[in-house]
């Protein structure tokens, strides 16, 4: 029962978050999605990814270990995606970047932060800057063909993450001050993810439900088990074994469907992936988070 509890006190506030937002749009009122989400993507999350780095107490050989156990989680993520795409002889422009890349952002962070506190937000954020350099190089190639290195590196994110390891390694800090500052900032990021997040899914128009249904749970499975087998493997410590393994099980992200409309692929479909994902995720989550505690 205690189990229980914990749980659903650390998967409640994410999901009520997104409630919030869904109930917003389904309200009638305004909510300007590109606004929010640059403001995010552009100041908040990076602010807050560089100050938990800096003022992680995480070792930076440990970091360097969860660095490379999510370059192989999200590896062996590809490869099991693209077999169960093939197969199932889906377009792989359409399908295989979706199935790929989580919602590490909207709900990986605030997951680790509420299960494992701030040591859990500083493994998170190391998954999340993995996760979003290989989206923003091959995920962006796969939809459109046109991935760019240069485009990676004028991200603020992978700045914020770069500067923040530089930090971390050299046991710099900010003037308090500027770290207070910062910190504001950067405790936007959650809450307006979160929202953003319910507000997307409310305004999405999911087709193929049936075939959503199943290639979010095959997802699910293979992005639970990947990072199981690299965390066992390279005997990653507790805290960290669980953050891998949350992060890399995350749903379908929206902007996985943002990608799809902008390149023109199968747009309908990929909103099906987010939608399903994202409510069977409701289910799957609290399970595996009851494992790792």
């Amino acid at each position: 029962m205690n189990l229980i509890l914990t749980v659903l006190e650390i998967v409640a506030p994410v999901f009520l978050l997104a409630a919030i937002g869904f109930g917003w749009v389904k309200m009638g009122f305004e909510y300007k999605v590109e606004f929010v989400t640059r403001l995010a993507m552009t100041l908040s999350v990076p602010c807050l990814i560089f100050v938990a780095l800096m003022n992680t107490e995480i070792s930076p050989e440990a970091l360097t270990t969860l660095s490379l156990a999510a370059a192989l989680a999200y590896g062996l993520v590809t490869l099991g995606c693209f077999l169960m795409v093939k197969i199932a002889r889906l377009d792989v422009r359409t399908y295989l970047a979706p199935l790929i890349f989580g919602n590490t952002g909207n709900l990986g962070l605030p997951l680790a932060l509420f299960a494992f506190g701030d040591q859990g937000l500083g493994y998170a954020v190391v998954v999340f800057a993995i996760m979003a350099i290989y989206s923003f190089t091959f995920g962006v190639w796969l939809v459109s063909g046109g991935g760019s290195i240069l485009k990676v590196l004028k991200e603020p994110l992978v700045a914020a993450t770069l500067l923040g390891a530089l930090f971390l390694w050299q046991g710099w800090e900010t003037p308090t001050f500027l770290t207070n500052t910062l910190q504001l900032i950067g405790q936007m990021a959650i809450p307006l993810m979160l929202i953003t997040l319910g507000v997307a899914v409310a305004r999405l128009k999911p087709m193929s439900i049936t075939r959503a249904v199943v290639l979010s749970l095959v997802k699910a499975a293979i992005c639970i088990a990947a990072p199981v087998a690299v965390g066992l493997w390279l005997a990653l410590d507790q805290i960290a074994f669980a953050v891998l393994v949350l992060q890399v099980a995350t749903p379908v992200a929206v902007t996985s469907y943002l990608l799809a409309v902008k390149y023109e692929a199968d747009s309908e479909s990929v909103a099906g992936l987010v939608v399903v994902s994202t409510l069977l995720s409701v289910g799957y989550i609290p399970l595996t988070l009851a494992f790792l505690i």
